[in-house]
């Protein structure tokens, strides 16, 4: 049997169990941990999002994230490696009712692959790093059949506490030792310049309200002003700055529409000063303001 052959048999097996556990919704989460299924019925628009480390892989259809002005697109034949949480915009380019888009999504543990780098190959480990915190990766049949391993312990609920750690480490072994497992070694690396990045990422996570200078963050990670800005936009496409400004307006979009508050108080909740700015801005990065942005969610829910 080919390569291809077997890509095709996993990725047939695993579509099977993604339509199975997603009837009727667009997300569904499962009783691994870190481990989610995605599905759609039809192309999408264009719509902004939050990508948490993961590594995202496409079983049918097509896909694609815009990070910045990288447009990265996957399917069965190539996954999603996300190092760090970004923002970013995402499409569903290949979908229909008889042949819907599915995806499964396993979080990272940054602890876990730390331990696992330690057990990585000398030679493995001088590959060179790509300046990305978003990267495509060549599936394998390897890892296809670990995520299908790890799908069908679903089945086995009492097996999950034992096994699903060992096929979890297994999978984040696999993307280590792969072509883009530099990217991944590099954010985990203790003292390098990706993990004081995610660690100032994490600060603006639960920050992003106050009002800060780029000074500040680079002494948070003792990194120099214009080295910590050079490597912050080279992972995530964006400024600090701009970072900070898609993480208030996407909490301002999710206050408005969970608790349904008015767009000036949702943009002082977050930190702007200046309603008028704030439209703006979220006209900017939505493609409406925020009033007909809501009114357009709420009729297509209806």
């Amino acid at each position: 049997m080919s390569e291809m052959q077997m890509m095709n048999g996993f990725s047939q097996v695993l579509a099977d169990n993604v339509a199975k556990r997603t009837l009727g919704v667009e997300w569904a989460s499962s009783e691994v941990e870190g481990l989610e299924f995605y599905r759609q019925n039809a192309p999408t628009s264009n719509s902004v999002c939050i990508v948490e480390p993961s590594i995202a892989v496409v079983v049918q259809g097509a896909k694609s994230m815009t990070l910045g002005e990288q447009v990265l697109i996957y399917d069965p034949s190539r996954f999603l490696i996300t190092s760090l949480e970004l923002p970013a915009t995402m499409q569903v380019l290949e979908a229909s009712t008889e042949k819907p888009y599915l995806g499964v999504v396993l979080k990272l543990d940054l602890a876990v692959m730390s331990d696992l780098m330690l057990q990585t190959p000398l030679a493995r480990q001088k590959d060179t790093v790509t300046d990305q915190g978003m990267i495509l990766g060549h599936s394998t049949p390897s890892l296809l059949n670990a995520f299908s391993r790890l799908v069908a312990l679903l089945d086995e609920p009492e097996s999950i506490p034992v096994l699903a750690p060992l096929i979890k480490r297994e999978i984040f072994w696999r993307v280590l030792i792969s072509e883009q497992g530099a990217r991944l070694r590099q954010i985990v690396s203790a003292g390098s310049h990706g993990l004081r990045i995610a660690h100032s990422i994490e600060w603006l996570k639960v920050n992003f309200a106050q009002h800060f200078s780029i000074d500040d963050l680079a002494d948070m990670t003792r990194m120099s002003k214009s080295t910590f800005h050079h490597h912050f936009r080279q992972l995530t496409s964006m400024s600090p700055l701009q970072y900070q400004k898609r993480l208030r307006l996407m909490e301002a979009r999710r206050l408005m529409l969970s608790e349904s508050i008015d767009a000036a108080a949702a943009a002082y909740r977050v930190g702007y000063e200046s309603p008028s700015q704030f439209s703006r801005e979220y006209s900017r990065l939505f493609g409406n303001s925020p009033k007909r942005d809501v009114d357009i969610h709420w009729l297509s829910s209806t």
